[in-house]
């Protein structure tokens, strides 16, 4: 988890934090926004991405993001181009647990 701490008293979503005051960030919740998205808990490949926050903001933006970017389109056009009829056999197996990672615990695919 990462922690932060209020620098002076504020709201988040209505809900009332002292200065000084620890804040959990829970990065599995980035890009979850139920007011935002109609369905934020359901993958959706098409759904808008701007300003979504995978790779931080600002100061904090990822120095690594292009490489990552550029290491996923290469991986998945290779897997694409090798296995075309890839497709779901089924459905996800659950969500891992936790605030740090999010993920399936099982996919099944055929090709």
């Amino acid at each position: 988890a990462t922690f932060r701490y209020a620098a002076e008293a504020l709201e988040i979503a209505g809900t009332a934090v002292g200065a000084g005051e620890a804040v959990m960030v829970g990065l599995t919740a980035a890009d979850r926004d139920g007011v935002r998205y109609p369905a934020p808990d359901r993958f959706d490949i098409r759904r808008d991405a701007r300003g979504h926050v995978a790779f931080g903001h600002g100061i904090h933006y990822c120095l690594g993001a292009p490489l990552a970017r550029l290491e996923a389109r290469v991986a998945l056009r290779a897997l694409l181009t090798r296995c075309p009829d890839l497709a779901l056999d089924g459905p996800a197996g659950g969500w891992l647990p936790g605030m740090l990672m999010r993920g399936v615990r099982t996919l099944p695919l055929r090709w």
